[in-house]
């Protein structure tokens, strides 16, 4: 665990079945066909990951993977069978109840695929109900539910009831009941998986500019990659209840650990997951305008593939890592995706 990081978790089991506890004291780390042959559902196996402080970490699988019982078993909504979830270094599963009520209630925010809003309170009342349950003082609540409601730009919608408001609309109030207690730790479990694509297009870019101002830690679970790609900081994918790699989305295209990694980035266009950085050649010097490294390819394709010879490549701080020219750039948008 290293010093930045927010959130962990530890050799994590949740297994269904009778006996599970006593089957898994008997047996730390059984394997697949140990479970199956205890007639035991291993919904999550052996899970550790650390996440840190302010980054998007994407949880992905198929339907059945894990990934919704592995976040329910971080924020404790669900008991892990074994293993140890670590929150600023706190063990949530020795903590006690009323403990786990204060981290809730102050730390932690939640948005869920179905909304889940009352409809008899209006917008407003909405996004004031975790305050409320806080015992806030109503003018104090108030005050700081119109700033949250202003910043996921519903302003001027506070005395809307959530059937006036549309699938997008409505989303926005349940990202902005998740954050006006301003928690620390964020968990959105396919937060936009029931909205029409414009509007998931939409309420992703606005995720983006939340997370731009407010840099909380997040963990997001999707089951689309290119969401993911667009989201995330770092990516783990699940099978089985197991997570098969950890890595940036560039990584994975890259590097996949396995066939069933690869399967997961197939058919999504190499030139908008691998960034420049990714292809360019190292070390070298170019003439002209510097290219960011961390532009994705098919931010800048067409302005390399225009000019007459290889474009500068810069880092962060604009220092000359190398150059990149049209041939390397071919190869992402027509080829294998592999530098020259």
């Amino acid at each position: 665990m290293t010093p930045n990081t927010k959130l962990s978790c530890r050799n994590v089991w949740k297994l269904y079945g009778a006996n599970a506890q006593e089957f898994l004291s008997g047996n730390p780390a059984p394997s697949g066909d140990d479970i199956r042959q205890a007639d035991i559902i291993g919904a999550v196996r052996n899970a550790s990951i650390d996440i840190a402080e302010g980054e998007i970490f994407i949880i992905m699988g198929l339907s059945g993977s894990g990934k919704s019982t592995l976040v329910r078993c971080l924020s404790r909504l669900i008991e892990p069978t074994g293993g140890q979830v670590l929150f600023d270094g706190v063990d949530l599963l020795t903590a006690s109840e009323q403990e786990l009520i204060e981290i809730r209630r102050h730390k932690m925010g939640m948005v869920f695929q179905h909304f889940a809003l009352l409809p008899h309170l209006t917008v407003l009342q909405n996004v004031m109900f975790p305050l409320t349950v806080q015992a806030a003082p109503k003018a104090e609540a108030e005050e700081k539910a119109r700033e949250v409601v202003d910043l996921v730009g519903l302003k001027g919608r506070e005395d809307y009831y959530p059937r006036e408001l549309s699938g997008g609309q409505q989303q926005r109030v349940g990202i902005a009941r998740s954050l006006v207690t301003e928690p620390d730790l964020w968990f959105l479990d396919e937060p936009f998986s029931a909205l029409d694509p414009l509007i998931r297009r939409e309420m992703q870019d606005e995720f983006m500019r939340l997370q731009a101002r407010l840099h909380k830690t997040i963990v997001f679970i999707t089951h689309d990659f290119e969401e993911a790609v667009r989201l995330a900081d770092r990516i783990a994918i699940m099978k089985d209840g197991e997570i098969i790699q950890v890595a940036t989305p560039e990584e994975l295209v890259l590097n996949p650990a396995t066939d069933y990694v690869a399967e997961f980035t197939r058919h999504i266009p190499r030139s908008k997951v691998l960034t420049v950085g990714g292809i360019m050649t190292p070390g070298t010097q170019a003439e002209g305008l510097p290219v960011p490294a961390a532009a994705r390819v098919s931010e800048v394709a067409e302005q390399i593939i225009a000019a007459d010879a290889p474009r500068p490549v810069c880092d962060a701080n604009g220092r000359i890592v190398g150059s990149i020219g049209r041939t390397a750039v071919a190869r992402v948008l027509f080829g294998t995706g592999e530098a020259a």
